[in-house]
C-alpha cells in the first residue's frame, strides 16, 4: 500500500466548487477596502491626519499626512502575524469553517465602521486613532483569513488542479483591488472633488458591507474539507518546504519555523511589487508625477486588469508544468523590468496606449506570481499546521514587504528625490525572492496535500 491510497477519497467536485465560491469570497471583500484604502490615500490624510482637514487635495499638508497615512496602513499589516496565529491555530484544531466566518464577520464589521467614522475636523485628534483601531481590527482578521481559506480551497480542490483551484484566491484578491480602484475611478469622474473630500469617499467603504454580508452567507454553508488519515495511517511527513513525501517522522517546530521563513522569501516579491504596482502606484503617480487623481485611478485600474488576466492562467499552467517555473518567470520579470516600465511611466512623450500597456505588463507579471503561490504555501505544510504555517508565512511577508510598501516609497522618494525608488524596491524584493524559487521541487505540484 502506497502513501497515496491511505488519503481519504477526492472530495465531490460540488463541494468543491462550494468551497472554492465560500473561501474566496471573504477574500475579495478584503482586498476591496485595502484596494480602497490605497486609492483614497490623498483623501484620507486630508480628512484624517491634517490639523485643518479641507476639503480638496491642496489640504494635504505635503507629504507628511501621506506618510501618516502609509503608517496606519502599514500598522494593521503588522497585526496580520498575530491574526495568523490566533485564528490559524482555531482553523487547525477547531475546523476551517468557524473561523472563516468569524474573520468575514469581523473584516465587515470593520470596514463598514470607517465608512463612518467622524474626520479630524469633526472630532479633532481622536479620528486618526479611531482610524488606527479599526485598521488593526482588519489586520487581525485579515491574518486569519488567508491561511483558512487557502487551506479550505486547496484542501477540497480536484486531483491535479491545487494550483488552479488556490489562483482563484489571488484572482479574488485581483478583483477586489480592480473593484476598489474602479469604484473610486467611478466616484472620481462623476463627484467634484469637494464633494469626494467631504463625503464621497465613504461610499466605497460602505458598500462592503452588502459584499460581507454575502461572504457570511456563503460560508454559513460551507462543509469541512475531507479529514485527514486516522490515527496510525498518517501519511510520511516531508521535510520542510517540499512537496507531499519525505521520510517519516512528524516535523519538529523547528523545522516549521524554517518552513514559514522560506515561504516568506519565496513570496516576498509577490508581496512587493504586488502592492507597488497595484495599491500604491495612484499616490505616488499624484505626489510624485504631478498625474491628476482620476488618470491615477485609471492607470492604477489598468495595472490591476492586467494582474487579473493573468491569475487563472498562471494557476493553470502551474498545475501542468510546475509552480517553480510560473514564478520564477514572473519574479524576474519584475526584476528585468521593474525600470523600463517607470520609464514609460515618467516620459513625458509616452502615448496614453504605451502608458496603460507598461501598467498593464506589470500586473501581468505580479499575477505570474500571485497565481501559483497559494497552491505552493499550502504544498509547504501539513494539514494539521496548515492554516498556522501558511498564513504566517503570508502574514509576515505581507506585514513586511506589502504594509511597508507605500510608507518607504513615500518617505525615501520625498527623501533622496530619487522617482525611481518604486522600481528599486519591486526588483530589489523580486530579484531575492528569486533565489528562495530556486528551492522549489519540479514535481510538488503533483503530490498529494500531506
Amino acid at each position: 500500500m502506497t502513501p497515496t491510497d491511505l488519503l481519504p477519497a477526492p472530495p465531490p467536485r460540488a463541494a468543491a466548487r462550494r468551497a472554492l465560491i465560500a473561501g474566496s469570497a471573504g477574500n475579495l471583500v478584503e482586498w476591496y477596502e485595502f484596494g480602497v484604502y490605497g486609492c483614497f490615500a490623498t483623501v484620507i490624510a486630508a480628512n484624517f491626519f491634517t490639523p485643518q482637514a479641507g476639503t480638496g487635495a491642496g489640504a494635504v499638508s505635503g507629504t507628511g499626512a501621506l506618510i501618516a497615512t502609509y503608517a496606519s496602513f502599514a500598522l494593521a499589516f503588522f497585526f496580520r502575524p498575530i491574526g495568523a496565529l490566533v485564528f490559524g491555530r482555531l482553523g487547525d484544531r477547531l475546523g476551517r469553517r468557524p473561523t472563516l466566518v468569524v474573520t468575514i464577520g469581523l473584516m465587515t464589521l470593520a470596514t463598514t465602521l470607517i465608512g463612518l467614522l467622524p474626520t479630524q475636523a469633526a472630532i479633532g485628534p481622536a479620528a486618526p486613532w479611531l482610524l488606527t483601531f479599526l485598521r488593526v481590527l482588519q489586520g487581525l482578521s485579515a491574518g486569519g483569513e488567508f491561511g483558512g481559506a487557502v487551506s479550505m480551497i486547496t484542501e477540497n480542490a480536484p486531483p491535479g488542479r491545487r494550483g488552479l483551484y488556490g489562483a482563484w484566491q489571488s484572482f479574488t484578491v485581483a478583483l477586489g483591488l480592480l473593484a476598489g480602484a474602479g469604484t473610486a475611478a467611478a466616484l472620481a469622474t462623476v463627484l467634484p472633488e469637494p464633494a469626494l473630500y467631504a463625503w464621497g469617499w465613504r461610499v466605497p467603504f460602505l458598500l462592503a458591507l452588502p459584499l460581507g454580508m454575502v461572504a457570511l452567507w456563503l460560508r454559513t454553508a460551507l462543509e469541512e474539507p475531507p479529514a485527514a488519515p486516522p490515527a496510525g495511517k498518517a501519511v510520511p511527513e516531508a521535510a520542510p518546504g517540499s512537496g507531499a513525501h519525505g521520510s517519516g517522522g512528524p516535523p519538529r517546530r523547528g523545522e516549521q519555523v524554517r518552513a514559514v521563513f522560506l515561504g516568506i522569501g519565496r513570496i516576498m516579491g509577490w508581496s512587493a511589487a504586488g502592492y507597488t504596482f497595484l495599491v500604491v502606484l495612484p499616490s505616488y503617480l499624484q505626489s510624485t508625477l504631478g498625474a491628476s487623481f482620476r488618470n491615477a485611478l485609471l492607470a492604477t485600474t489598468f495595472a490591476n486588469l492586467g494582474f487579473a488576466a493573468s491569475i487563472l492562467p498562471a494557476g493553470l499552467l502551474s498545475d501542468r508544468f510546475g509552480r517553480r517555473p510560473v514564478m520564477l518567470g514572473g519574479a524576474l520579470g519584475v526584476a528585468v523590468c521593474a525600470f523600463p516600465l517607470l520609464h514609460v511611466l515618467q516620459s513625458a512623450d509616452a502615448s496614453p496606449l504605451t502608458r496603460a500597456a507598461a501598467v498593464l505588463t506589470a500586473g501581468a507579471l505580479v499575477g505570474l506570481l500571485a497565481g501559483p503561490g497559494p497552491a505552493m504555501l499550502a504544498e509547504m505544510f501539513p494539514r494539521r499546521v496548515r492554516c498556522t504555517g501558511l498564513g504566517l508565512a503570508y502574514a509576515l511577508a505581507n506585514a513586511v514587504f506589502s504594509g511597508c510598501a507605500g510608507l518607504v516609497i513615500t518617505a525615501l522618494t520625498a527623501r533622496t528625490g530619487d522617482t525611481a525608488i518604486p522600481a528599486y524596491y519591486a526588483a530589489g524584493a523580486c530579484a531575492l525572492s528569486s533565489l528562495a524559487l530556486l528551492t522549489l521541487r519540479g514535481n510538488d505540484h503533483r503530490e498529494p496535500l500531506r
